[in-house]
């Protein structure tokens, strides 16, 4: 014979209404007779119930048990090591131990921050494009790469135009003048060409 539902949410340290929603939802069982057996009721509700939304005595022992549930997490849905960098990165800023559990695991908690801090990274992107703070990676590449081939173009075209005066102010042939700027002008072209633009 088990203990009644007010008796096992007393001993749960919870409300008697958070046992009647668990029951209804089938989280935890009754006995036939109606009573609930403790020990069966305890496994059922931790087996059962999210680690975040638990309350009451149980609840704050949660934190000594994350290592063993987080090795059976991590075994079911890996968590990025993206954000797991983004979350010791956030925990180096503000002072605090970067370290995981033993055995590199990764605590509830810690997974949880590094989903909370991804969900953070991702806002501020989306509140940065929206600013117009943020442009597109294709189409800034792509209005470089016409601004510098507009530059050679108009760099190439300028020995043609100003030989011929460059030539009468110092007395020399203005074919030969000219050959000379276009060899020196496309030899200096090539050195800037080398110049690659990381937009990453």
């Amino acid at each position: 014979m088990g203990v009644s539902r007010r008796r096992y949410a007393s001993m749960r340290g919870v409300s008697d209404m958070a046992v009647r929603k668990a029951i209804a939802s089938g989280r935890i069982s009754v006995e036939a007779d109606g009573t609930i057996d403790p020990a069966k009721a305890d496994a059922e509700w931790e087996r059962q119930t999210d680690p975040a939304k638990q309350r009451g005595v149980h609840a704050q022992a949660l934190g000594t048990r994350t290592a063993a549930g987080t090795a059976r997490a991590a075994a079911t849905k890996p968590v990025p090591k993206a954000a797991i960098d983004a979350v010791n990165a956030t925990l180096g800023d503000a002072g605090r131990d970067t370290t995981s559990g033993a055995g590199g695991e990764v605590s509830f908690l810690r997974a949880r921050m590094a989903n909370e801090v991804l969900k953070a990274q991702t806002a501020r992107v989306r509140l940065e494009k929206m600013k117009g703070e943020l442009i597109n990676r294709a189409r800034a590449t792509n209005s470089v790469f016409d601004l510098a081939r507009r530059e050679r173009d108009a760099w190439l075209n300028w020995p043609p135009r100003v030989a011929a005066n460059m030539a009468a102010e110092l007395g020399v042939e203005a074919h030969a003048l000219e050959q000379v700027l276009d060899r020196y002008l496309r030899a200096h072209l090539a050195d800037m060409a080398e110049v690659k633009i990381d937009l990453r």
